[in-house]
């Protein structure tokens, strides 16, 4: 990675010389290379862009903003690099909330919607071409020439289809508005600064509530995003099968690399810290070290999934023997667990409560806990009263899914795990069983075994869809299927 030059804001391109990296190999720049640099470069402006591919939906989730919010002043900002180490940043990615309004997925960036008589204006403040005249797009640390070409305001708003500002512009236009306003927090310190004396944390929290329940029925555009994830998901969970023997050589970080590798490929990242899980570590529930051995004999646990370039992540597990083949005793719990798992996609329909398909999963599982003599001769009822069951089965049923991996996250109790299922809502239905290796209570052979099954369920007229089906799930589909892949 050269490191020659310093990393400066642009605010600071505007206002003064762009500085020097302390320890950098060059002393200076000539006045003739600074003017050599500003001539002799093609005009690269693109013309006749299309919109991108959500755009329509993108205007119809800021009306529905603005519908919410008359007379106000809305700011969504996309956020900030974040510091890895040093001068290293972390690779950038939206806030939910403004890629959700804007398709756009650029840093520094803000939305913001004046209130007028009719609703709202919006505008997009973003940070323009690289200025060529001072130096900025080859000595800035954010310059092109070091991270790459921008989109010319102009270009953005024939993308985007919202008119297009220098962000640069922005806080003093915003120090300087009057009349209510609410913002998004905790993504753009710059922002926040600027409307400090304008904003309170109720009315802020009121707006990102809405956002986050604006979200709990997908459109067209994000179904479409979703199935795209699940697709490449599957893709990514045949390629570590047909590497497992790689693993075994080495560790679960082999699995890690192989899937992410996937994600890169078929999308934007991975939408979430991949658990590739093997052995003990299954009964981890967000074990995402991933540095453990893959021993054939055992279970891998793999949750992993496929961000797309839109930001929408699926979210799957499969629990797969090793070796190929599942033992009796890890059999015996696999199929528990897809037992559970089949009655609670069962659950998942239009009318129903968002709780039926934990409730129809757990009772599933403590049915089969007290079947199996873990809880003396106590009845299913008595022990879902007094959730004994979780001892073994630790978490929630499933939650919803899109831009976020625990998609509306903030949204009212009352709208999300107290309300109603209707078409367009995506969630996951993911019972698991756990016995840990130190488990004193079950019998020593079940003690390390970890299983989760999880598929991502879409809501539908008529019942649901699982958007995953393309990865088998009884356990003998399961067998067939990696023996196929490993030829």
């Amino acid at each position: 990675m050269s490191e020659e030059l310093a990393p400066e804001t642009p605010e600071a391109a505007e206002t003064e010389p762009i500085k020097q990296r302390k320890n950098g190999l060059y002393p200076g720049i000539s006045d003739e290379l600074a003017e050599n640099m500003k001539s002799g470069w093609a005009d690269t402006e693109l013309h006749g862009l299309e919109p991108i591919a959500q755009a329509s939906h993108t205007a119809d989730r800021r009306a529905a903003l603005s519908a919410r919010f008359p007379g106000e002043r809305l700011v969504v900002p996309a956020g900030n690099l974040k510091t890895r180490s040093n001068d290293t940043e972390y690779a950038f990615r939206a806030s939910t909330e403004y890629a959700y309004l804007t398709g756009d997925l650029t840093q520094d960036s803000v939305l913001v919607l004046e209130p007028t008589d009719g609703g709202h204006e919006a505008t997009i403040y973003l940070l323009p071409r690289s200025d060529r005249e001072n130096g900025e797009f080859w000595l800035d640390g954010q310059g092109e020439l070091w991270v790459g070409r921008r989109n010319s305001l102009t270009e953005a708003e024939q993308l985007l289809g919202i008119p297009a500002k220098d962000v640069r512009e922005l806080p003093a236009a915003l120090a300087e508005a009057t009349g209510p306003v609410r913002a998004v927090r905790g993504h753009d310190a710059a922002v926040e600064a600027a409307l400090t004396d304008k904003v309170t944390a109720e009315r802020d929290e009121e707006l990102r509530v809405f956002l986050s329940e604006a979200r709990l029925v997908k459109d067209a555009f994000e179904i479409a995003e979703l199935q795209k994830a699940c697709d490449a998901t599957a893709r990514g969970f045949e390629d570590v099968v047909k590497v497992l023997d790689k693993a075994e050589a080495t560790s679960e970080r082999y699995i890690e690399g192989t899937f992410f590798l996937r994600a890169r490929v078929d999308g934007n990242d991975i939408g979430y810290g991949s658990i590739c899980a093997a052995g003990p570590h299954a009964t981890t529930l967000h074990w995402v070290r991933n540095d453990g051995a893959v021993r054939p004999g055992e279970l891998l646990l793999l949750d992993a999934g496929v961000e797309t370039d839109a930001l929408y992540t699926a979210d799957v597990t499969r629990t797969l023997p090793i070796n190929g083949t599942f033992s009796p005793l890890q059999r015996k719990i696999y199929d528990a667990v897809y037992e559970a798992q089949e009655a609670g996609i069962a659950a998942v329909k239009p009318g129903a409560a968002f709780r039926d398909f934990h409730d129809a999963a757990q009772r599933v599982l403590a049915e089969k806990l007290v079947e199996w003599g873990l809880l003396g001769d106590m009845s299913v009822e008595k022990v879902l009263e007094l959730g004994l069951q979780r001892r073994w089965t630790l978490h929630g049923t499933g939650h919803m899914l899109g831009m976020d991996v625990h998609d509306c996250a903030v949204a009212r109790t009352e709208s999300y795990v107290n309300g109603t299922l209707e078409p367009g809502v995506c969630l996951t239905v993911e019972p698991g069983l756990y016995f840990q290796a130190d488990d004193l209570t079950v019998p020593e052979e079940y003690r390390g075994i970890g299983v989760r099954i999880e598929d991502d369920i879409l809501v539908t007229e008529d019942g649901n869809r699982n958007l995953s089906a393309a990865l088998p799930r009884r356990a003998e589909d399961v067998e067939a299927w990696m023996a196929r892949l490993k030829g």
